[in-house]
């Protein structure tokens, strides 16, 4: 992985800007958020993202290669895709990179994107305990998975956080026909956190999740956790960035932020993705879906 920094300034000219940045980073990340400054750039670029780029290690591998190219420092906030998209509807961000395409067509329909490009898919997973209390280990259908951990209310894991995964979570619950909720029903839990806490939890309780496949590469090894249904065609995952659009937000860094979202989808951009894995595993499946 290449710096993200500049080799280090004389000290005391610098000393009180790097300990204010220490200690905005620190009272970020005790906010639960991730933050990532690239080398230092007049055209700054600020990045809401999916917790799922930053966990599964994307955003640290990728960013620096953009910075070093282009000159445009990145400053990312990983958040779950709901909140991504309204930091983009405040004009908080000047870009999100988000994987729910139903939110992300209401978010442009609202006229708060300026455009969507595509730029690169794995898949959802679920995935659960060993014994697999619900007989649902080599199913292709998360919605019959799904149907059966309810018939025998065998413990589940939600992010319950409003971000791509729970929105899609929720939407395969209602193919089920039932909706459940932590207060009706104690083998339902809500994480409220990140997808990599969410795993941990689930792992702790030996309860089921719901998980992108990238994610749950990155810290298999830790969890107690196997995969029990892929392949479902309804959990094919795609990520797309998105500038938000500068005739509603005209302090937003637009030249910045569509530069990225063209990078990221650029011949460059893709080989980057395309070779990006973990454990000998490429974890994204480049696309290259340029629409801005």
């Amino acid at each position: 992985m290449r710096p993200w920094h500049r080799a280090p300034l004389p000290w005391p000219r610098f000393m009180t800007a790097l300990r204010a940045a220490f200690v905005v980073a620190l009272l970020l990340i005790l906010a639960g958020l991730a933050v990532t400054w690239s080398a230092p750039s007049s055209a700054n670029v600020t990045v809401a993202t999916t917790t799922s780029a930053r966990d599964s290690g994307l955003l640290d591998y990728l960013l620096p290669f953009f910075s070093e190219e282009t000159g445009i420092g990145v400053r990312y906030v990983a958040v779950g895709t709901g909140q991504a998209l309204d930091m983009g509807r405040r004009g908080d961000a000047d870009v999100v990179i988000v994987h729910s395409p139903i939110e992300e067509a209401v978010f442009l329909a609202e006229g708060h994107g300026l455009c969507r490009s595509v730029v690169m898919q794995n898949e959802f997973l679920v995935v659960g305990p060993p014994s697999d209390p619900a007989g649902i280990r080599g199913l292709d259908n998360a919605t019959v998975a799904l149907g059966r951990i309810l018939a025998v209310r065998a413990p589940f894991v939600s992010r319950g956080d409003n971000s791509g995964t729970h929105l899609l979570e929720r939407r395969i619950w209602s193919w089920v026909g039932y909706q459940p909720t932590p207060v009706a029903e104690p083998w339902y839990r809500e994480a409220g956190q990140g997808m990599a806490a969410t795993l941990q939890i689930a792992s702790e309780l030996e309860g089921y999740t719901l998980t992108d496949s990238g994610t749950y590469a990155v810290y298999r090894t830790s969890l107690r956790l196997e995969i029990d249904v892929k392949n479902d065609p309804p959990l094919q995952n795609y990520y797309s960035v998105i500038p938000v659009n500068p005739v509603i937000h005209p302090g937003t860094n637009v030249d910045g932020a569509v530069a990225l979202a063209k990078w990221l989808v650029s011949p460059r951009g893709q080989a980057l993705i395309a070779g990006y894995e973990v454990n000998g595993q490429p974890i994204f499946h480049p696309i290259g879906q340029d629409g801005c």
